[in-house]
């Protein structure tokens, strides 16, 4: 029985009107370190996505389908790396670790939105990659502007699909009692783990909906780039063939640290308990992979590499 469901049993509980997020509370020597490591992090994070973004704006040779869903991704790691990070640096400097039930439900929704709509992106980032190399005399009629949006709207409104659903599943669970998260944030697997009720059929609806959010779109995925690669090797051109294995490259990087870790906590069957490695591995796709997402597309793109160049040329000798 889960400690949720032998307060109920034992009939001694009130409702939770606040959890606890213990997080890394086991190493209280080590709070300050750990602080510092993570406020760096985040402001690489905060820094390195909107100068992303900004250099993409900026600069009208990146105003293509692939540099505008390369805007959305560092937009979406600034927005769910957010939601997490800076609650995260209070409770390490915080004797008072807790978080309002409101406040659960709602960091838990804007995670989900973010986490989902990052998934589905990617998998349109593909999907362009597989037109541009694979289709390129259909390229420009099929990736238009409006496909590009509504590719975008598409994400976002799975993310809020994926969000209804899997707040509504965690929190229509009476939580009477225990209210310590073993984690540093509102996750589902920890706040399962509390409620004051029988979880069987609330871990399978998380098992299903994170196995569609995020199996769906690695096989789209796996199904552009293998499709990619084949168009790659056909390629006469040697430097036609070495652009477009850099550019797949970085996107091959980036997807497989995010969909390894959210698998991982969310689809494999372990995914459900709440132990160290968890959190540990929760920490890449949390604050790691929206770190490093800029740096792994602007050091392995040529053409980022020369935007940036040129705007640092015109910055210091505007002449």
């Amino acid at each position: 029985m889960t400690p949720g469901e032998l307060a109920l049993a034992s009939g001694n509980y009130t409702p939770v009107t606040q959890f606890i997020l213990l997080g890394f509370s086991k190493y209280p020597d080590l709070q300050e370190l750990l602080f510092g490591a993570y406020l760096l992090i985040y402001a690489m994070t905060v820094v390195g996505n909107l100068g992303m973004m900004a250099l993409i704006l900026t600069d009208s040779r990146l105003h293509s389908p692939m540099y505008f869903f390369l805007s959305v991704l560092s937009f979406l790691d600034i927005c769910y790396s957010s939601v997490v990070t800076p609650k995260l640096l209070v409770n390490f400097l915080a004797s008072d670790k807790s978080i309002s039930f409101k406040g659960c439900v709602v960091q838990l929704t804007f995670f989900v939105v973010h986490i989902t709509a990052e998934s589905f992106l990617l998998a349109s980032m593909a999907y362009d990659r597989f037109m541009a190399i694979c289709r390129p005399l259909h390229y420009s009629s099929v990736m238009t502007t409006g496909t590009c949006l509504q590719l975008v709207a598409a994400s976002y409104a799975l993310g809020g699909v994926n969000s209804a659903l899997q707040t509504g599943n965690v929190f229509a669970l009476p939580f009477c009692g225990p209210n310590q998260v073993t984690h540093y944030f509102c996750d589902i697997p920890p706040l399962l783990h509390l409620a004051c009720a029988d979880t069987a059929t609330a871990r399978v609806v998380l098992y299903i909906l994170s196995s569609l959010v995020t199996l769906v779109p690695a096989a789209v995925i796996l199904t552009s780039y293998s499709l990619v690669l084949v168009a790659i090797g056909r390629m006469r051109s040697a430097a036609g063939r070495e652009k477009a294995l850099s550019t797949c490259a970085s996107h091959f990087l980036a997807i497989t640290i995010f969909y390894g870790t959210v698998v991982f906590t969310y689809v494999q069957p372990h995914g459900f308990t709440s132990d160290t490695s968890d959190q540990v591995v929760s920490v890449f796709y949390t604050i790691v992979i929206p770190m490093l997402n800029p740096f792994i597309y602007s050091l392995r793109n040529k053409e980022v590499k020369d935007a940036l160049q040129r705007k640092l040329q015109v910055d210091i000798c505007p002449c």
